[in-house]
């Protein structure tokens, strides 16, 4: 989960080069719309981008002891038709992973040809990754479980989905916000797609008004590069993911003083694909209000 967080965030700090606006600078509405638009386009080609979320096909759980894969049915893991009908062998014994590659086939394992490896998952430095022709993939570990996350770089979705469906963009919903740091980090409980939970330290509230109306968000992040808030409101599951949206925010002054922008909340992962493993909004960031921005869903995605 930590890993997922730091991503994104290294992701959001990208994309938010495109679109920073100074406080000190008077603000434009025409460059402050422009900016956003950037960003949009910029996020659009993160999504088709090698490490972005449209070119997933496949997750895979491992059960203990062999693990045969390949796209013959005859294996225990079926990889797409396109694929060698069998690749080779990945065996998970005591929670230790390794593969080994058939002989007919070409697998780079960490850029080089192998035959043999041990594997480090998504949870370990160094993440083992495998190329195979067009074919991506690598091992993640989520609570108990082990499963191959895999990508395909000629996935039609990549050319499917050519915009991703946004509310206008209206700077009222940039929104002064203050931090207010806690005396004492707390545990915060972030569930999952799957059902599992993972508890996250969260270093203060980000406060800000919608109107007269105060809200609250309980960020991820300790707010050094900025923090990494996932959140729902009155619009999830009606004109946005009814499992919530993604929202970064910049790194608050000294004074605590930072923006809320939610023309920049994003549709989690598991909007576009079935085989991602979303963490969820904690009860604490659920919004008694309609947050219309940011992006929304459409009949390609979202309905899962």
């Amino acid at each position: 989960m930590y890993k997922f967080i730091s991503n994104f965030l290294v992701l959001v700090l990208f994309i938010s080069l495109f679109s920073c606006q100074s406080n000190k600078e008077p603000f434009n509405e025409e460059e402050y719309v422009q900016s956003v638009q950037e960003w949009q386009i910029k996020r659009l080609e993160s999504l088709k981008s090698e490490n972005g979320w449209l070119n997933l096909v496949g997750l895979h759980w491992l059960k203990d002891g062999q693990n045969p894969f390949g796209s013959n049915e005859a294996n225990n893991i079926i990889f797409p038709e396109n694929a060698p009908g069998f690749i080779g062998n990945i065996i998970l014994y005591k929670g230790n992973l390794s593969i080994s590659i058939n002989e007919d086939v070409e697998v780079f394992i960490n850029d080089s040809l192998l035959k043999e490896s041990d594997i480090l998952t998504d949870a370990e430095k160094g993440t083992t990754k495998f190329k195979m022709g067009s074919f991506r993939w690598y091992i993640i570990k989520r609570g108990d479980r082990y499963g191959i996350r895999l990508k395909d770089l000629e996935s039609p979705l990549i050319d499917q989905i050519t915009k991703v469906p946004s509310f206008p963009i209206d700077s009222k919903w940039r929104l002064k916000a203050k931090f207010e740091k806690f005396d004492t980090p707390k545990e915060i409980a972030v569930p999952n797609v799957l059902g599992d939970t993972e508890y996250e330290k969260c270093y203060g509230l980000i406060k800000f008004k919608i109107g007269d109306e105060e809200h609250s968000l309980m960020p991820l992040g300790d707010g050094n590069k900025g923090f990494f808030v996932i959140f729902a409101d009155e619009t999830s599951a009606e004109e946005t993911y009814g499992a919530g949206r993604f929202l970064s925010v910049d790194k608050p002054d000294e004074k605590g003083n930072t923006f809320v922008d939610f023309n920049k909340a994003t549709n989690p992962p598991c909007a576009f694909t079935d085989y991602a493993t979303c963490p969820l909004p904690p009860r604490e960031n659920i919004l008694s209000v309609k947050i219309l921005a940011g992006e929304k869903v459409n009949e390609h995605f979202g309905h899962h």
